[in-house]
């Protein structure tokens, strides 16, 4: 990492008390709520981490990945058809 990035990260890091005050001021004083949400997802994120993703498919099911290879053994007979299915449990 360059010095002059360590020195800004440093500098920033200084006010990092002052700026969680003035967000926590804004969550309580602030009559605009945009600016209530946007404060609070702040002080959330920084306190306990951003929320986990979770992905799936479009039912609300988990995404399943299915992996097929298909391979020509001889020019004229059937492809061998490979499908790897992962186990549910894992």
């Amino acid at each position: 990492m360059a010095k002059a990035l360590a020195d800004i990260r440093s500098l920033a890091r200084a006010h990092t008390e002052t700026c969680i005050r003035a967000l926590a001021s804004i969550v309580v004083k602030s009559e605009n709520d945009n600016a209530r949400v946007a404060a609070i997802n702040s002080l959330l994120d920084r306190g306990w981490g951003k929320a986990a993703q979770t992905h799936t498919d479009g039912d609300g099911g988990p995404i399943q990945i299915v992996l097929r290879q298909v391979i020509d053994v001889v020019e004229h007979s059937k492809p061998v058809v490979i499908d790897i299915t992962p186990d549910r449990d894992s």
